[in-house]
């Protein structure tokens, strides 16, 4: 169902890839993608549970807008493992308006479909998404 807001509806392989993330954790991180002409959200990379956090912020473009979802691994004070999935909007200053509108209309909605976001972080340049903010928001 298409979102009323911005017109924008979810494909469904965005929720199935979520879920094994979250369940399975098939994946480190997913990074999904408006798709204008389709009016939908898509996936358009995932990573492997082994790459890193730099991988993670590789897959980002410089001057485009993205939703992405990340687990982050930590350990707590008491050095117990521990993760938490991170929804992150990532929106640079470099993008387009119109992108910058269309992403922020339709994240509460997507955001919504994906049961199991922990932590939400909102990021307009990288260090809006550092390690250091993973790990201050995680605990």
């Amino acid at each position: 169902m298409a979102n009323a807001a911005s017109g924008m509806a979810v494909h469904d392989d965005c929720k199935l890839r979520f879920m094994e993330l979250k369940a399975k954790r098939t994946y480190r991180f997913i990074v999904y993608k408006i798709e204008e002409k389709q009016k939908q959200v898509i996936v358009e990379k995932v990573g492997e549970p082994g790459q890193s956090y730099e991988d993670f912020t590789a897959c980002l473009p410089a001057d485009e807008c993205r939703y992405a979802v990340f687990d982050f691994d930590y350990f707590t004070e008491e050095n117990v493992p521990k993760s938490r999935i991170f929804f992150i909007a990532w929106s640079p200053d470099t993008s387009r308006v119109r992108s910058k509108m269309i992403y922020a209309s339709s994240k509460d909605r997507f955001k919504r479909e994906l049961d199991g976001i922990q932590v939400e972080l909102q990021a307009t340049d990288p260090t809006e998404m550092g390690l250091d903010v993973f790990k201050s928001r995680a605990n």
